[in-house]
């Protein structure tokens, strides 16, 4: 199959792409429902649909606690109900719509019962069975301290090795406790991430499923510029005591956490550490407040985040790929092939993206577009262009581009050829994440 990369404006002039319009797009399902047939039919047959076994991805990252976060935080529900329905019309024998959000996520919250009852509906109406899966391995919320809640055993999940293959093997270090995922435990971490040993925690369902279509939200992200298609795939993993996200450490003590070398700034990530390996124990809250006072005290600016939400954040792209990698070439027995496995496909929901601090706190960006694509790369170096941001600046962006050697992008937007430049006359100037600002205008 060539690589392409379909994307769609959902917005008739420049005059109809604001918040109020595009909401207005969500809200009518039959126009969302013909806009993605339309995309997919020529790219994604039915007899690579029928009878077959279908794995849904959205992004479903966390419960909406803002006012704007049904709009732009997530997979928009009614998006998701579309796509639902035009691939239950291609009749496959099961659909599984999962994912794997952030510790502290209410699901009952996100995942609504007016919204379940919709998805039982149209499961009922094609007699065909669609199943919600909560991918999660572990929870804790950290603003209430809950213990540690194991919610699905370890034989749920295949744990890959990518040992030397993984993209974070280069900036691994033998018997050091490097690397960190900020509410986690870093000893977890150390225990299958070091020096020739990258383990991964995937769900059964990925190995299940023989087409796996994901529907990322296009948002600005702290640690990785943007998260779009390649991000999304993340959520296949269900334990994030496997995700490293960051090193411990300024760039001065050979981290990536901040820029420079601060020792109360560390003292603060050692804090936090202690306060990690004490969830759900009353010493929890006095580390993380020591932690918060020592953070304080170093004068930080938005590039100095004990998250490692900056735009020198080295680790978060390795882990992406290494993700992608798994998402792809992936088997049921844990080891990696050398020809793709599955067919994995992603349907972008950019009609209100978001913008600022994603993607957990983001602003709604009214995008005004939904993509198509069997190449996760060029879907996201597309959002990129169109958010106005040089992918080039952005490591995720520019490493996956690297990767592949005399790529041929067939790229259309509104059902015309067109190239990266060409897709400039089209952009919005976006905010980026506060670790960004700067260094995306140099």
């Amino acid at each position: 199959m060539n690589d392409f990369t379909l994307l769609l404006p959902v917005f008739k002039s420049k005059d109809e792409r604001t918040i109020e319009c595009l909401t207005d797009v969500y809200e009518d399902i039959p126009f969302m429902k013909e806009l993605i047939s339309g995309l997919i039919n020529d790219n994604l047959k039915d007899d690579q649909i029928k009878n077959k076994r279908i794995l849904l991805k959205p992004n479903w990252v966390n419960h909406s606690a803002g006012k704007n976060d049904d709009l732009c935080l997530r997979t928009n529900d009614n998006f998701l109900l579309a796509a639902l329905e035009v691939i239950l019309g291609k009749k496959p024998s099961k659909v599984i719509i999962g994912d794997a959000p952030i510790q502290g996520c209410l699901w009952d919250k996100m995942i609504t019962p007016a919204f379940r009852d919709k998805i039982n509906n149209l499961s009922a109406h094609y007699a065909i069975p669609v199943e919600l899966k909560d991918f999660r391995r572990r929870i804790f919320n950290p603003a209430k301290n809950n213990p540690v809640e194991e919610r699905r055993p370890l034989d749920e999940y295949i744990i890959f090795d990518l040992g030397k293959r993984s993209f974070l093997e280069p900036i691994s270090i033998s018997g050091k406790n490097i690397f960190r995922v900020t509410n986690y435990n870093p000893d977890r971490l150390a225990d299958v991430h070091t020096a020739g040993i990258h383990k991964y925690c995937i769900t059964k369902e990925l190995f299940e499923a023989d087409v796996v279509i994901s529907l990322p939200k296009i948002k600005t992200h702290q640690k990785a510029g943007i998260t779009g298609a390649l991000k999304n795939l993340v959520g296949v993993n269900g334990d994030k005591d496997f995700l490293p996200h960051h090193r411990l450490g300024g760039t001065g003590f050979g981290g990536d956490c901040y820029p420079g070398k601060n020792y109360l700034r560390l003292w603060s990530e050692l804090s936090l550490d202690v306060a990690n390996r004490n969830q759900g124990k009353l010493v929890y809250w006095i580390w993380i407040k020591i932690s918060s006072i020592l953070w304080r005290m170093t004068k930080h600016t938005k590039v100095h985040h004990i998250s490692a939400a900056w735009y020198g954040n080295d680790t978060t792209w390795r882990m992406v790929l290494d993700l992608n990698k798994i998402a792809v070439f992936g088997k049921a027995d844990g080891t990696i092939a050398e020809e793709p496995q599955r067919m994995v496909f992603s349907l972008c929901d950019g009609i209100i993206g978001g913008q600022g601090n994603g993607p957990l706190k983001p602003e709604p960006l009214p995008l005004g577009v939904i993509c198509f694509s069997n190449h996760s790369a060029i879907t996201d170096i597309s959002m990129a262009i169109l958010m106005g941001f040089d992918f080039q600046k952005i490591p995720l962006l520019k490493e996956a581009y690297n990767l592949f050697d005399n790529l041929k992008v067939n790229l259309k937007y509104n059902g015309k050829s067109i190239s990266f430049a060409e897709l400039h006359q089209y952009l919005m100037h976006v905010l980026p994440a506060p670790g960004w600002i700067e260094y995306m205008k140099s």
